[in-house]
């Protein structure tokens, strides 16, 4: 991409009716444009952004055995019904509206009633069974007051998987490997070291369910990390009892603010049961499907992400994540150092290297300081200089020292 081409621009200017940190320099390096208190759109760079977190999650799904689809957001009324969670007494975060005719729909928030409803159609014996389904798709959640920027909003990306399985022990086992895979979203997203499984209230259906917990001075939650064994309990279930049932001493506790990133939770059979969703098993009896229900926000991880790996420049992009792995900047107008910098975009992207090539009519300090508020893990500086000295000067993001390299050196730090 070369920014000569693209219609989005930095500002210096904080936004004025932003607080959010991640927010803000999202804003300002023209990532994200916002509609309202908690609607954003996302701009080239920031859908870059999106786009490679929703595949690290995709692909862990995957792997897990998920199976993705695409859900409709316009959801039937009589579905919700029928599992008592319609009425916004029960559920009081309902965007809803209606047909010409008056007919209510219900707006995507969350989505074990429509996919029980569809696999209906489809899960008759244990031989369909189990199923692992996902999607990733907008929700929307009519929160009294949208904060934080991309961490709580009323509009918002998110994968929401959902299991069918036959017995107690078949959920267990996958409950159990969906933990593992989302540790492993955690570690290539870069907070891994950071990130909790944190013990939560299970509600109805179960004694326990997991939070996901990344800690930030910014959360909103209040947990309890035992370091040795790199799990937490969350404020709202930190009891004597629950110490004692988890084998936890107070004392071996330290409290944090965290940041929830991702949640998942056993459901039992209310809803397969609620919308007549059924197996026969293999003595033709019929049986209950026992459900779970996993979900992950990934705008809400890109804010985090924005904001936890920030610095007084700017962003600071994981690798794996970032819009581009390269800033190049070209200073001057020598026909011979176009003509290099050309060479060198053209090279790195044939071989898959995702390059913001600044071929702007701009002073160095203002590509240099958008190239620190960009948060592009590498920058490549060719001028007049370097070109004459037969190097390339190449600075890591947040590094303070800048290295002179020739081309093969240049192209095996960028491992092309």
């Amino acid at each position: 991409m070369r920014l000569s081409q693209l219609f989005t621009k930095t500002s210096k200017t904080i936004p004025a009716d932003e607080t959010a940190r991640n927010a803000q320099l999202l804003i300002q390096a023209g990532f994200i444009h916002k509609e309202m208190a908690g609607v954003y759109s996302y701009l080239p760079l920031g859908k870059r952004v999106l786009d490679n977190i929703e595949q690290i999650v995709r692909e862990e799904m995957n792997a897990l055995g998920g199976i993705e689809v695409q859900l409709s957001i316009l959801q039937p009324k009589d579905i919700w019904e029928k599992t008592d969670r319609w009425d916004d007494d029960k559920v009081d975060n309902w965007f809803k509206t209606k047909l010409k005719n008056g007919t209510e729909l219900g707006i995507s928030l969350t989505n074990e009633e429509p996919l029980t409803n569809a696999l209906g159609g489809f899960i008759n014996s244990y031989k369909d069974l189990p199923a692992y389904v996902y999607q990733i798709h907008s929700k929307f959640r009519n929160e009294l007051r949208a904060k934080s920027g991309l961490m709580r909003g009323r509009e918002f990306l998110m994968k929401d998987l959902y299991s069918f399985c036959r017995t107690q022990e078949e959920h267990n086992a996958f409950y159990e490997n969906a933990a593992l895979a989302y540790m492993k979203v955690y570690d290539r997203l870069g907070i891994g070291d950071t990130t909790y499984r944190t013990y939560a209230s299970g509600g109805i259906f179960s004694k326990f369910s997991d939070e996901f917990q990344t800690l930030s001075d910014v959360g909103e939650d209040t947990i309890y990390v035992h370091e040795d064994k790199r799990v937490a309990v969350n404020k709202e279930v930190f009891t004597d009892e629950v110490l004692s049932d988890l084998g936890f001493k107070r004392e071996e506790l330290i409290e944090k603010r965290a940041v929830e990133v991702g949640n998942i939770f056993s459901l039992g059979t209310k809803y397969a049961d609620a919308l007549n969703v059924y197996y026969t098993d293999e003595q033709g009896e019929r049986q209950s499907i026992i459900m779970g229900c996993y979900g992950l926000g990934i705008s809400r991880l890109m804010g985090l992400l924005a904001e936890h790996f920030a610095d007084d420049k700017g962003l600071v992009w994981p690798e794996a994540v970032a819009p581009a792995k390269v800033y190049l900047v070209r200073l001057g107008d020598d026909e011979a150092t176009v003509k290099q910098a050309d060479e060198l975009y053209n090279r790195l992207t044939a071989a898959g290297v995702g390059v913001l090539y600044d071929d702007r009519d701009l002073r160095a300090g203002a590509k240099f300081a958008d190239a620190d508020l960009t948060g592009i893990p590498y920058r490549v500086v060719i001028s007049d200089k370097t070109r004459v000295a037969g190097v390339y000067e190449l600075k890591a993001r947040g590094s303070e020292d800048s290295q002179q390299l020739n081309q093969a050196e240049l192209l095996k730090t960028l491992d092309v």
